[in-house]
């Protein structure tokens, strides 16, 4: 699939991503690409950000594919109860771990648990060894337990601006090639 043929949704997380963050230079380079809004990013609630990211999938016209990190990556799977219009693939970053207590900040678990039914359609979750909000071993429990083709990140923090992750190229390189793998 080309970028062209796709409706992509760029999906942030707690906070949203600012300018320098990797998701918003691609959505910046992605001809297709739109950013689902929410309303109160500090504020995350379930169900709020669920029926807005269901909204978005509905709305498009084309396959969808979904990149998504952090609290984006719980958001989209929660929501798929909701969805009308099937997603193509999705491209999940740096999920947290919404069951465990001891991660900050708290509200995070209001979005868990993860589904642990495969999905049905081809994604990638890219993870870090030293992710402050998720390990690697759950992200890759997740990962196996949807399907999905993990990627070990290394020590990348949470791959965001904080941990040095602006332009994020090596990331881009992957989902060029998940892309081009994905059927229109």
């Amino acid at each position: 699939m080309k970028v062209a043929e796709s409706d992509i949704l760029i999906v942030p997380g707690y906070k949203n991503s600012g300018p320098e963050h990797w998701q918003t230079r691609w959505q910046a380079r992605l001809s297709t690409a739109r950013r689902v809004e929410q309303d109160a990013w500090t504020k995350p609630v379930r169900e709020d950000w669920t029926a807005r990211f269901a909204e978005a999938v509905n709305e498009a016209e084309k396959p969808v594919v979904v990149i998504a990190h952090s609290l984006g990556v719980a958001t989209a799977l929660q929501a798929l109860p909701r969805l009308e219009n099937r997603i193509a693939g999705a491209f999940f970053v740096a999920p947290p771990e919404v069951n465990n207590p001891n991660i900050r900040p708290k509200h995070l678990m209001t979005f868990g648990p993860y589904p642990e039914q495969p999905l049905e359609f081809p994604s990638i979750v890219v993870a870090s060894r030293n992710d402050p909000f998720g390990s690697f071993d759950h992200a890759g429990d997740m990962a196996n337990a949807w399907g999905s083709m993990l990627i070990d990140a290394g020590e990348a923090g949470h791959i965001d601006p904080d941990s040095g992750h602006g332009p994020w190229p090596e990331g881009i390189m992957v989902f060029a090639n998940f892309l081009s793998r994905l059927k229109p």
